[in-house]
């Protein structure tokens, strides 16, 4: 029997889509699954026809590879992918790879390429993005861990993935953790991304009244100009669809957000690098606000705050809704520029070279923000590969420049209105501080000093400098 290309564990919707995906482009595929009625399943179903290969037991499904074997995990990020290594191990030969295609958490990534690199084994943290759509026909994929690899898989991978003016949205990240990493950025970006465009809707259907109808339009309308993306467009086919009883679909959803860590993760690493990744932040804690329904439920008995609908002139109306296109804009610059300085800080701190303008081209397309933005993104480091920060480009100066009041009058008419827009306050204070040459730290730096003896530099003296004062003694 000839053998397959490569081999796929794992038959949940996306490890499916993925292995009709590798078939279509005419690679040679072996599957297998814990449970091995889903390859049945699977291979009498939507497989049916395919030169794929079901296997019912490891050592089946490692046999029927090609050498050196490339093997890629589908499955639940955390102890699933070291169970489902420590099966494979006993049958795989030196050379051979594993790549790991979850959402796993980059210092587990980090760990197992270097456990197996000691076995003789090349393991690749592998990120990809664009949920079941983006599998079928093409995702954006990240790949990172141990380079020896790469020029195995390169081919299947950039064959599979999206394509951007010909271009694949797939391309070598960085070493160990580097490409799990790249991929949990682009999650908590997502999260930012959807918490801004909530906000934007929230604005417009609670504070100005419009129907979700008129919204969708209005979603239709801004997908057409800068702020074209995924996100932006299936936003508006959402508010279109109609419940059985012909009312909209969206209004019958309970208001709890789900999530499954990466976000979080992202957050959390951003405090441990010292970054501060305010808008992904509040996107997180939204979620966690979202799910203590029963808590809001009482509390908007009890609690008191200004009318959310508030009276506009026609005229008014298309100002309105303007300014809340520009919030949205000016925001999601923040929410990106936020995610490239961790990104940056992260290539630091764990000696990573990052090809920051390469990472956006791979979002452009087959991921979940892909985004006609992250061209101005791309061009940004295209023309300066050190720049520090997306707000000190020429580009971006410009769009923060032309949408800030606009940004400005959305949150103050939602404060006044009790309209919670925490993702447009955390982007816009961000910004507020970024452009001030100095901030109040100087005191809280006295503060610290006088009950700890912290200590603390003079902008009159050299920096590196460290004084102490008793500020407890009289004169």
């Amino acid at each position: 029997m000839e053998k397959a290309d490569i081999g796929l564990i794992g038959l949940a919707v996306m490890g499916q889509n993925l292995a009709l995906n590798i078939n279509d482009h005419g690679f040679k595929l072996s599957v297998f699954n814990r449970t091995t009625s889903k390859v049945d399943d699977f291979i009498n179903g939507s497989a049916r026809g395919t030169n794929i290969i079901g296997t019912h037991s490891i050592e089946e499904f490692v046999n029927t590879l090609e050498s050196p074997r490339r093997i890629l995990l589908m499955v639940k990020a955390g102890e699933v992918v070291d169970h489902f290594i420590d099966l494979l191990l006993p049958h795989l030969s030196t050379g051979d790879i594993i790549m790991d295609g979850g959402n796993s958490l980059y210092t587990d990534t980090t760990r197992r390429v270097r456990t197996l690199e000691e076995e003789g084994i090349i393991y690749l943290g592998t990120g990809i993005s664009g949920g079941e759509e983006g599998a079928r026909n093409g995702p954006s994929i990240m790949p990172g861990g141990n380079k020896k690899g790469w020029h195995h898989v390169k081919n299947i991978l950039q064959t599979i993935t999206a394509k951007v003016d010909g271009e694949p949205c797939c391309a070598w990240i960085g070493e160990e953790g580097a490409g799990h990493y790249v991929k949990m950025v682009h999650n908590g970006i997502e999260y930012g991304d959807m918490q801004l465009i909530c906000e934007a809707y929230q604005f417009l259907r609670e504070g100005l009244s419009l129907s979700v109808d008129e919204i969708a339009d209005i979603f239709s309308q801004w997908n057409e100009g800068e702020l074209n993306s995924y996100l932006i467009e299936i936003t508006s086919h959402i508010l279109r669809v109609k419940d059985s009883d012909g009312e909209p679909l969206v209004d019958k959803i309970l208001d709890t957000a789900g999530q499954k860590g990466t976000g979080k993760w992202t957050a959390i690493n951003s405090l441990e690098l010292g970054i501060p990744l305010t808008l992904i932040g509040e996107a997180v804690f939204a979620r966690f606000l979202s799910a203590l329904k029963s808590e809001r439920v009482k509390a908007s008995k009890v609690l008191s705050g200004p009318d959310i609908k508030f009276d506009y002139s026609a005229e008014d109306k298309e100002k309105y809704i303007s300014a809340v296109k520009d919030a949205l804009y000016a925001s999601k610059i923040i929410s990106y520029t936020q995610g490239y300085m961790l990104m940056r800080e992260a290539a630091n701190e764990y000696q990573w070279n990052l090809n920051y303008g390469g990472i956006a081209l791979m979002w452009r397309g087959g991921c979940i923000i892909r985004s006609r933005f992250l061209d101005s993104i791309k061009h940004a480091y295209s023309q300066n590969p050190e720049l520090e920060s997306l707000l000190l480009d020429d580009f971006f100066q410009q769009a923060i420049e032309s949408t800030q009041m606009g940004w400005r009058k959305t949150i103050s008419r939602a404060v006044e209105s009790g309209i919670p827009v925490p993702g447009f306050a955390a982007a816009l204070t961000f910004y507020d501080g970024y452009r001030m040459a100095s901030v109040p730290a100087n005191l809280l730096q006295a503060q610290r000093d006088y009950f700890g003896a912290h200590t603390f530099e003079r902008v009159d003296q050299p920096r590196g400098q460290f004084y102490h004062h008793e500020w407890n003694t009289e004169d």
